[in-house]
C-alpha cells in the first residue's frame, strides 16, 4: 500500500520523499544563512539551477567547521567529524542517512557528478586539524595554505562540478581564492582561539620567530601574548599572503569561462577581510573587525557583491 496513488496518479510516497528532500535543502540555507551570512549572499548570485547544490556544499562546510567548536568535549566533535566521513561514503554508497544536509549531500551527488575525494580530502583535514594539541603550531605558512586548500578550495571546486562546469582555469582560480579565504578567516579566528585557549594555534612558528613572538621553553612552543605589534606584524605577512593568492586568481579572470565567475565571488569577502585589517593596521582584536559584516556595513557588502556579480568581476 506505500506506493499507492491518489485518482490523480500521484504517488503519495514519491510526494513524501520530495517534501523531505525540500525540508533538507530548506535547513541547509537557512544553516548557512546563520552560520556563514556571506558566503549564504554569494551563493544568492548564483544561477538558480547552482543553488540547491552550492547552499548543500556550504551546509556540510558549515556542519564540519563548526563540529569542534559547539562541542563541550574535543572527543565529542572528533566524534563528529568522524561520523560526517562515513557518512560521505554512505551518500556515494547510496545509503540512507537521517539527517538533513546529508540527505541534501545525496541529492546532488545523485544528480552530478561530484568528487568523493574532494570531500573526504576536506573532513579528513579537519580531523587532523582537531587531534592537534592546542600547543601544536604549524610549521610554516605552507601548511596553512595547504589545510585552507583542503577545506575551503575543494568547496570551490566541487561547486563546479556540480554546475558541470569543466575548467583547469577556473579550478586554478579557485584554488587561489580559497587558499585566500582559508587564510584570512584562520585570522579573524584568532581572538576566539586567544580568548578560548589563550594560545594563537593558527600563526606558523617560522613567522613567529621573524618578529620575536616564539616563546620556547621546556619543548614546547607558544606565540608570545604580550606584544601587540608583533603580532599585527604577523598577521600583516599572513594577509599578504592570502593577497598574493587573490591576485593570482585575478590575473586568471581572462581565462576562466563565463558559467563559473558567479561560482569565485568569495573572492570579494576575502577582499573585504583584507580591506577591512589594513584599516585596523592588522589588529585583529580591533573591535572594528567584528562590526556588520567582515567589518563593513552590510548595505555596502551587499552593493560590493552585487556590483561585481553585475560585471562578471570576482
Amino acid at each position: 500500500m506505500c506506493g499507492r496513488t491518489n485518482p490523480s496518479g500521484y504517488s503519495m510516497k514519491g510526494a513524501s520523499a520530495s517534501s523531505t528532500i525540500q525540508a533538507a535543502f530548506s535547513y541547509c540555507v537557512q544553516q548557512v544563512r546563520n552560520y556563514d551570512y556571506h558566503h549564504y549572499l554569494c551563493n544568492i548570485e548564483l544561477p538558480p539551477n547552482m543553488r540547491k547544490a552550492a547552499f548543500a556544499l556550504r551546509a556540510f562546510n558549515v556542519e564540519t567547521a563548526r563540529a569542534m567548536d559547539i562541542a563541550s568535549d574535543p572527543r565529542i566533535g572528533l566524534m563528529r567529524l568522524l561520523w560526517w566521513q562515513e557518512a560521505i561514503d554512505k551518500i556515494f554508497a547510496n545509503k540512507t542517512i537521517e539527517h538533513p544536509t546529508a540527505q541534501a549531500l545525496a541529492s546532488v551527488v545523485s544528480e552530478h557528478k561530484i568528487s568523493k575525494g574532494w570531500m573526504k580530502r576536506s573532513v579528513e583535514a579537519r580531523i587532523n586539524d582537531a587531534r592537534r594539541e592546542v600547543t601544536d603550531m604549524p610549521e610554516t605558512i605552507e601548511e596553512l595554505e595547504r589545510y585552507a586548500e583542503d577545506t575551503v578550495s575543494t568547496l570551490l571546486y566541487t561547486t563546479l562540478q556540480a554546475g558541470g562546469i569543466r575548467s583547469t582555469a577556473a579550478d586554478h582560480a579557485a584554488s587561489h581564492i580559497g587558499k585566500a579565504s582559508g587564510l584570512l578567516l584562520l585570522l579573524r579566528s584568532l581572538p576566539y582561539h586567544a580568548n578560548q585557549n589563550r594560545q594563537f594555534p593558527y600563526i606558523p612558528k617560522d613567522l613567529a620567530a621573524n618578529h620575536n613572538l616564539l616563546d620556547t621553553q621546556g619543548g614546547r612552543s607558544e606565540i608570545r601574548m604580550d606584544s601587540p605589534e608583533g603580532l599585527c606584524d604577523v598577521v600583516f605577512d599572513m594577509a599578504s599572503v592570502a593577497n598574493a593568492h587573490l591576485e593570482k586568481a585575478r590575473q586568471l579572470a581572462g581565462t576562466v569561462p563565463a558559467e563559473a565567475l558567479p561560482v569565485l565571488l568569495p573572492a570579494v569577502p576575502a577582499q573585504v577581510i583584507l580591506d577591512s585589517l589594513s584599516r585596523v593596521q592588522f589588529n585583529v582584536f580591533d573591535p572594528r573587525m567584528a562590526r556588520g559584516i567582515l567589518g563593513i556595513p552590510p548595505l555596502w557588502f551587499q552593493l560590493k557583491l552585487k556590483w561585481h556579480s553585475w560585471r562578471g568581476k570576482y
